[in-house]
C-alpha cells in the first residue's frame, strides 16, 4: 500500500488543535472528501465507530457514500490514528508543541493501491487543518 508523510506547523497551541481534533464532527472540515460523520458515543476515543458520508462517492466505494471510521488510536495533544474501512485509507496524526502557540503536525497516510495519492490527501487535508487552527496567528 502507498504510504506518504507530511508535516506542517500549525499556528495554535496543542491543546487548541487537539479540542478541535477531537470534536468528530470537525472531520468533515479537514479530511478532503468527507460530507458528514455520525460518531459513536465515545467520541474519539480508541475503540469508537464513527459513520461517515463520503462527499463524492468514487468507484471504489457503494453508491450511497458509506464509509465507517474507526479511531484506533488516541491520545491526547499527541496522537489520532483512523482507519476509513471502505475506502481502505490509514492515517496517523501526531501532534509535537514547537512553542505556546505553534504546534508540529505529522500526517502519515496510507492508501489501497487504486486509492489515489497519499501525498496529495496528506497535503490537502493538513492544509485544511492549517486553515482552520488560526488561534495562534499574530
Amino acid at each position: 500500500m502507498p504510504r506518504a508523510f507530511v508535516e506542517r506547523e500549525l499556528l495554535a497551541s496543542t491543546g487548541d488543535v487537539w479540542a478541535f481534533l477531537s470534536e468528530p464532527y470537525h472531520f468533515s472540515d479537514w479530511w478532503p472528501g468527507v460530507a458528514a460523520v455520525q460518531p459513536d458515543r465515545r467520541g474519539a476515543a480508541a475503540g469508537a465507530r464513527w459513520r461517515v458520508q463520503r462527499a463524492r462517492p468514487g468507484w471504489t466505494q457503494r453508491r450511497d457514500g458509506d464509509d465507517t471510521l474507526l479511531v484506533l488510536a488516541a491520545e491526547e495533544r499527541r496522537l489520532f490514528v483512523f482507519e476509513l474501512v471502505r475506502a481502505r485509507i490509514k492515517g496517523e496524526l501526531r501532534l509535537a508543541p514547537l512553542s505556546e502557540d505553534r504546534t508540529q503536525a505529522r500526517l502519515s497516510v496510507e492508501l489501497a493501491w487504486f486509492g489515489g495519492s497519499p501525498s496529495r490527501l496528506a497535503g490537502d487535508a493538513l492544509s485544511r487543518l492549517h486553515a482552520l487552527c488560526q488561534t495562534g496567528a499574530a
